[in-house]
């Protein structure tokens, strides 16, 4: 939300006397609160009037941002401008810079937010961003309008509105150490993307070069060879190979295509649909490889430049992540407010004692400030950082290393952790398991690739040596993983070679794949690819066409998903028990990939480039199958198993292949056998249909007697009434993902709640899931191992990436070793710190509330502890604690339960406030139970009757009369009955006390394997004990103690076990006790207000709840339907289709829009 504001110049000369005058204060509170630094300076106006915007964000934030309005002033180019408002600035009709600019003053309005420039739209009325073409481009607008390059005047007219083309990191200085390592990589990581030395095409003048950072949208990018693009481009003429790691995270070559020329309006993106992307280039990706199209060099049109690029997007995601909630730091804070108003309450009463004895003005504010500051120790921060601090030392030795500290308490509430796939649950790429060929229309007997054997000779092979879309680079094949493994397993090579010796029926080639030294022998001496079709996920399949030496006719390969294959195929070709085959494989785990041919009676090469798919693609013969294997890595397996014990759902988000994702998550047991999946697929608005969403399931059978295998059933099924109260998994795509967040934002809640596969997602839709998790309540933990995670590394509670490259950079932990063991680490050691930090924390508190009381009673009578007495408790006793309480090791085994994530819990509160009155029972009691004594006098205000009672001491000490002091009352006085009994027992409290809190198991390892806080704890209660019993005359002077009978001394011992004894009772039998507090939840119907738990309470009442094997169209709460695709015909699903497009076109017009 965007709001105008004028400066007041008044306000503001007020604004900064008043800063002045509060030393600075004032602009401090400024700082932290922009909003109230707008308020007072500015007064409200419309947007198009601001000088100073206010921007608020929309979450639960609520964050304030101000901005300065800017003006850019046209007049300082070197060139004249026209004036005339008639009069476009720039030739693209769409571009908002001509709708930004005033004339005649050729000036125009900016702000910058978060790296982003945006410009006043006068026509809009509203900021609009630039430095990017507008979508509503056409490949019509963008090959003509563009396609000759912009002229050097337009050049910089862009130049000064869109900003330099750069994605600059500041080193933060050296007093933000927090985040100047985070600033100094991604510096690093972005600082070469600036001097990229690039040519361009200048209208009119030609060829130019120039650094990256002047390149403007529109600009036309020449392509001579291997690049790391500095901006984002969309290719218009020729190909170009780009290996995309920085933006998948695996560094696969991707082929890219030019922007097809279609004379049509329709807008770019749209016109290729989700295919768009096939004709991008995006900054940060290398191209590899370029092939001119014969027509002149291979060009591009610049998209977007700097921040607004694929990596700028990725960096301002790093440097602004959305903050964190984390409870337990801003109840901290409350709960130290509370503290501080006891201080207040402490302060009046000490005015009040003092004030009524007539003690001077002096004397009376220092004891009263004195009992303020009591409340809240100032050791408390401290004593909150100490713990994460041994956290992450503990897991520096596990080489998990953390540049965010304060996310390691965040660890301990963790809830949920998301996965990607390759390189973290699996290893990288695909391993060959063996192929099963087909001869007429039967499987043959299965070849095996772990005996050592290439494949033998026949159409399979040679459909497996051709049909890829590997390249040949610097000597190096390189391509798709599995495509790399096919090629692989044929022991065949590729070579850049004329090929003038071979027949192929035309001059040269540059990529001939021959028979290698290992590859079983062949009658074909080499084959060489004509044409590809490239592979699309929509398509599920790929094809080429080749042709075999001294061959005179071509030969179409395909390969692709089973059942895709075989509808191309003629069906004699293919085996009759295909399904069953076909099944017995996947349900193992395996990649299985189909292979066809065909030959082309074609005569010419020309004929050859201008066949269509569809032709190439039919009346094929199936040749068989190629069984592969994605391997989990060992640790995959056992680490699932422990995070499902401890109750910590594990969610897949991965950029790879949906069955495969499914597969992988089954072997995984991720999703155990006896689990549901439901496959839900979700399409785009077409025309006058609105968007859809299908639900299908894919149910296990029962197992054949003698086998113990499961079988996926193909066909159509329904979810039987008696399995609708199962565990079911939800599994998807990023496309469908997309659109059911855009269209049917009221189901995501429900699907997200047993989501558990998400397939094909991109970085950005993988940051979104996982922001969407955070907003159900979900603690989320996101481990990944590519640059493609790091928006979503950056965007969970816990980021961990497997990665040292730019995944680290996002990422608030890195660990060493590249498996997911270090997920279960991480939240040991979380967990240990959050109730450590628990612990400390209530300790802290009861420490300065014990204290409080006993000096609340001395008050009374005027007196206080003495110094030594405060440096005992302080020194020895609390700080040595503090500073080993949190150094207790995280238990090996996660609990199947989180500790608490909040102060404000009925078990800390109960624990903190019954501790507090037993203390004050037994100092009260105490004080006055001491005045009962017979040996008892006031010996503050009487000391002849405490020089007379002497002789009745057990003790053989000879006191002088330096001790007694005066007869009349003396403020701040130390030595009496009252302090030397009050003393022992808060001092004993403050021991037990930190043995009551120091909880081991179930998150922390046993009290006594902290060797250091054991011993400084026994240290501790073995002096006082000793001071409280020794009848040496120094030591009783020094801690200005009074010696008392044995009987006394030995009733306040007694006295501090049996309260020690009944608080540790309380506090671990009772309040401790998990079982009790679920029996209570149980009885009093209290329920966990997370919205996660209310959607699963929600959905558990619901008979309808998962919905399978049919579809739902957006706005269908008011006249939706259902199809059950099981028993309607695609006739009756067309029908309905139709009626209810007819019916709601302009009803959905809204939700489209």
């Amino acid at each position: 939300e965007v709001f105008g504001y004028h400066t007041q110049t008044l306000r503001r000369a007020v604004c900064l006397v008043l800063s002045v005058l509060t030393a600075g204060v004032l602009q401090l509170v400024f700082y932290w609160r922009p909003e109230l630094r707008v308020w007072a300076n500015c007064s409200p106006c419309p947007l198009q009037e601001a000088d100073t915007v206010l921007l608020r964000t929309t979450d639960e934030f609520q964050r304030y941002m101000r901005k300065k309005v800017l003006c850019l002033h046209l007049s300082t180019l070197k060139f004249p401008i026209s004036k005339n408002p008639e009069d476009a600035l720039v030739a693209d009709c769409h571009s908002v810079i001509n709708r930004a600019v005033m004339k005649p003053e050729l000036k125009l309005r900016c702000i910058q937010v978060q790296k982003i420039r945006y410009v006043w739209d006068h026509l809009e009325k509203q900021f609009q961003k630039v430095g990017l073409l507008e979508d509503s481009n056409s490949c019509y607008d963008i090959h003509h309008t563009f396609g000759l390059g912009l002229s050097s005047e337009e050049q910089e007219v862009r130049r000064l509105v869109c900003g330099p083309n750069a994605i600059e990191v500041e080193i933060q200085p050296i007093w933000k150490l927090l985040v100047k390592q985070q600033s100094i990589k991604l510096h690093k990581l972005v600082e070469d993307h600036n001097k990229v030395q690039v040519t361009i095409a200048v209208k009119d003048k030609g060829l130019q070069e120039l650094e990256s950072r002047l390149l403007v949208p529109g600009d036309i990018l020449i392509l001579p060879g291997k690049l790391s693009l500095p901006c984002d481009a969309v290719l218009i003429d020729g190909s170009c190979v780009v290996n995309e790691g920085m933006l998948t995270g695996e560094s696969i070559p991707v082929t890219k295509t030019p922007l097809p020329h279609a004379e049509n309006t329709m807008p770019w993106k749209s016109h290729s649909l989700e295919d768009y992307r096939k004709h991008v280039l995006f900054c940060g990706t290398e191209v590899i490889q370029v092939k001119p199209s014969g027509q002149g060099p291979v060009r591009a049109v610049v998209l977007q430049t700097g921040y607004n690029t694929a990596k700028g997007d990725l960096v301002r995601s790093i440097l602004y992540p959305r903050p964190l909630n984390f409870k337990l730091y801003s109840e901290a804070f409350k709960f130290m407010v509370f503290l501080a108003f006891l201080g207040v309450l402490g302060f009046f009463y000490a005015l009040g004692i003092y004030m009524y004895h007539e003690v001077s003005s002096r004397d009376t504010t220092t004891m009263a400030l004195l009992l303020l500051t009591v409340t809240v120790p100032p050791v408390l921060p401290a004593a909150l950082t100490i713990g994460t601090v041994y956290a992450q030392k503990r897991l520096k030795k596990k080489k998990i290393f953390c540049i965010s500290p304060q996310r390691i308490n965040m660890c301990g509430q963790i809830n949920l952790v998301c996965f990607d796939k390759t390189g973290t649950l699996t290893e990288d790429g695909l391993d060959l398991w063996g192929t099963v060929p087909t001869a007429d229309g039967c499987f043959q007997e299965v070849h095996r690739f772990g005996l050592g054997k290439a494949v033998p000779w026949g159409p399979l092979c040679a459909a497996m040596t051709s049909c890829h879309s590997l390249i040949l680079l610097d000597g190096t094949i390189q391509g798709d993983p599995l495509d790399l493994k096919m090629f692989e397993g044929t022991a065949w090579k590729m070579e850049d070679c004329k090929v003038d010796s071979y027949n192929f029926g035309m001059s040269n080639s540059n990529t001939v794949i021959k028979p290698g030294p290992k590859a079983s022998q062949s009658p074909v001496a080499a084959i060489m690819i004509l044409r590809q079709f490239p592979f699309s996920s929509s398509l599920q399949r790929m094809s080429v066409i080749a042709q075999l030496a001294r061959e005179g006719h071509f030969h179409v390969y395909m390969k692709g998903a089973p059942e895709m294959v075989a509808r191309f195929c003629r069906s004699e070709t293919v085996p009759k028990n295909f399904p069953e085959v076909l099944k017995s494989y996947t349900i193992q785990g395996f990649r299985v990939i189909a292979l066809a041919q065909k030959f082309l009676s074609l005569k010419k090469l020309s004929e050859v480039e201008h066949l269509a798919r569809e032709d190439a693609e039919s009346e094929l013969s199936f040749l068989g199958l190629l069984i592969m294997e994605n391997r989990l890595k060992k640790e995959t397996k056992p680490v699932l198993k422990e995070l499902s014990e401890a109750h910590i759902r594990t969610v897949m988000i991965t950029g790879d292949n949906l069955q495969t994702a499914i597969t992988v998550a089954k072997n995984s047991e991720m999703i155990l056998p006896s689990s549901q999946v439901i496959i839900i697929e979700a399409n785009e608005p077409e025309e006058s249909f609105p968007a859809s969403v299908s639900w299908q399931l894919v149910p296990t059978q029962e197992t054949e007697p003698g086998k113990d295998e499961t079988y996926i059933n193909i066909g159509n099924s329904s979810l039987p009434d008696g399995a609708k109260r199962s565990y079911y998994h939800f599994a998807m795509t990023g496309k469908s993902y997309q659109v059911i967040y855009q269209h049917f934002s009221s189901l995501l809640p429900k699907i997200l709640v047993n989501g558990t596969v998400f397939a094909r997602m991109s970085p950005g839709q993988k940051s979104s899931l996982v922001e969407e998790f955070q907003k159900l309540n979900y603690y989320v933990g996101m481990c990944g191992d590519g640059a493609n995670d790091c928006g979503a590394l950056k965007m969970a509670h816990a980021g961990i990436s497997l990665s040292e490259q730019e995944a680290s950079v996002a990422s608030p932990f890195t660990s060493k070793t590249a498996n997911i063991e270090c997920v279960p680490h991480l939240i040991r050691e979380g967990r240990a710190a959050l109730v450590s930090s628990f612990g400390v924390f209530k300790y802290l508190t009861m420490y300065g509330i014990v204290q409080f009381i006993g000096i609340l009673l001395l008050y009374w009578q005027l007196q206080i502890f003495g110094n030594y007495q405060y440096l005992m408790q302080d020194i020895a006793i609390t700080l040595m604690v503090c500073l080993t309480m949190s150094s207790t090791d995280a238990y090996p085994k996660l609990a199947p339960y989180r500790p608490a994530g909040q102060l404000f819990s009925p078990t800390l509160l109960l624990s903190v406030f019954l501790n507090s009155c037993f203390s004050c029972i037994v100092q009260v009691c105490a004080f006055f139970y001491v005045k009962q004594q017979p040996w008892y006098c006031e010996v503050y205000r009487y000391s002849e009757c405490f020089l007379m009672n002497q002789n009745n001491f057990s003790t053989n000490m000879s006191l002088g009369r330096n001790w007694t002091g005066n007869a009349t009352l003396v403020p701040g006085s130390v030595l009496s009955f009252e302090s030397t009994t009050l003393w022992p027992i808060i001092t004993i409290n403050c021991i037990t006390i930190a043995f009551i809190f120091s909880k081991g198991k179930p998150f922390r390892k046993p009290i006594y394997t902290n060797y250091m806080f054991s011993f400084l704890l026994t240290s501790a209660l073995g002096l006082t004990i000793f001071i409280l019993f020794s009848d040496i005359q120094d030591i009783y002077q020094g801690m200005e103690l009074i010696p008392t009978v044995t009987s006394w001394r030995a009733s306040i011992l007694v006295t501090s076990l049996v309260h020690f004894c009944v608080a540790f009772f309380v506090e671990d039998v009772i309040l401790q006790n998990r079982e009790l507090w679920l029996l209570i939840k149980k009885e009093f119907e209290f329920y966990s207000k997370s919205s996660y738990r209310k959607w699963q309470r929600k959905l558990a009442e619901d008979a309808t709840w998962p919905p399978t094997d049919r579809t739902m169209y957006s706005g269908e709460s008011n006249n939706g339907f259902y199809i059950n695709r099981g028993y309607e015909s695609p006739e009756q699903v067309l029908k309905e289709r139709l009626r209810l497009g007819g019916q709601t076109t302009e009803q959905h017009f809204w939700t489209r829009l």
